[in-house]
């Protein structure tokens, strides 16, 4: 029996993975793909501003709600499996037996692709951060030194999906998905973040935009492909290729 291909999400906190690569998550998992996604925190902290601001917020009360939000999410996109680290936010704070946990993570799903955060966020080191190590971790789960007699990982892709504010960040797309089957999954998922309702039409206005440049790099008014809604993703290593 084939096994099912798989990707894996490395998503700083409990809302970046909706956000950001929602539509990607749900399209592969329409194609037989088991994505796996990992949160690193649930970004209680700094990104619930909505939850602190009721009367009688706790921490654990957030990190319930955010948890939540993220369960409910991760079932609206059809991810196969979502794991919660639970390390902290503002800042993260990863070090090396966390590190070996993410590792035993990728070894395990190994996947024909990884998706994690921009190289730069000054407006958010934990992005930035959380896709350091998630390069770090990639190294280490393709050594064979690493707890031998481990599968080691091959040399899947890492695809850096779109910050909040581009222009400040060096981020650069070379590739355009077409998430327009799968949109209303993914609105669906951005409806289940009520902690952060005021990026829903943010994002919705991000993946119509993405559709416009999906159009133009297909070929434009000259034979185009129709989209209307997309992602864009930064790849990071070169690929390898019998045709383009």
């Amino acid at each position: 029996m084939t096994q099912p291909k798989t990707a894996l999400v490395i998503s700083a906190h409990a809302a970046d993975f909706v956000w950001r690569c929602g539509g990607a998550i749900a399209k592969h998992a329409e194609l037989g793909y088991n994505v796996t996604v990992l949160c690193l925190s649930f970004g209680e902290r700094g990104e619930s501003a909505k939850l602190w601001k009721q009367p009688g917020m706790t921490l654990q009360k957030v990190k319930d709600t955010r948890r939540k939000e993220a369960e409910d999410a991760a079932k609206a996109l059809g991810v196969h499996d979502l794991v919660c680290l639970d390390l902290g936010d503002y800042p993260l704070d990863i070090g090396r037996p966390e590190k070996d946990r993410i590792v035993e993570v990728i070894r395990k799903v190994q996947p024909a692709f990884m998706l994690s955060h921009s190289k730069y966020d000054p407006y958010n080191t934990d992005h930035m951060h959380t896709t350091q190590v998630a390069l770090e971790c990639r190294m280490i789960a393709q050594a064979w030194g690493h707890n031998p007699g481990e599968k080691v990982l091959g040399s899947p892709q890492l695809y850096l999906f779109e910050p909040h504010q581009t222009e400040q960040m060096g981020w650069k797309p070379d590739t355009f998905l077409d998430i327009t089957p799968v949109w209303d999954k993914k609105r669906a998922a951005i409806e289940c973040m009520q902690g952060q309702e005021h990026l829903w039409e943010y994002y919705t206005r991000v993946a119509q935009q993405r559709a416009n440049h999906f159009k133009r790099n297909s070929g434009g008014q000259s034979g185009g492909r129709d989209c209307k809604y997309a992602e864009g993703f930064e790849s990071i290593f070169p690929r390898t290729v019998d045709e383009l």
